[in-house]
């Protein structure tokens, strides 16, 4: 499978709250409004907008980044799950096997004796 996958979102997963809390934009939402008084006005009520908006997309994103933070973790877990299963099949495979070749060499050394 993707063995690269866990450790590389294990690196990543950490620095997410930093990348959103550094990523919060400055400006936000922007609409026209005919009704503003100068040109300044809505200037600043379209930054305002544009400001909102973005904050809003970024706790958004951050909620987005928990929940892959807990999809991961549960992954992980799977992974840990399947990684046991795995070994325990091998270390059966490996005993049938060495069970198969005694009996074998049993049977030949009793048809030969």
């Amino acid at each position: 499978m993707y063995s690269w996958l866990v450790p590389a979102v294990k690196a990543i997963l950490p620095h997410v709250g930093t990348i959103i809390d550094a990523a919060l934009p400055v400006f936000k939402k922007r609409k026209v409004d005919e009704n503003a008084p100068t040109q300044e006005a809505l200037l600043q009520q379209q930054i305002n907008e544009l400001q909102d908006v973005a904050s809003q997309n970024a706790i958004r994103i951050k909620d987005l980044a928990e929940q892959l933070q807990q999809m991961v973790m549960t992954l992980e877990q799977g992974v840990i799950a399947n990684e046991r299963r795995y070994r325990r099949m091998s270390l059966l495979s490996w005993m049938a096997i060495a069970l198969s070749l005694t009996a074998l060499g049993l049977w030949c050394w009793g048809q030969f004796i």
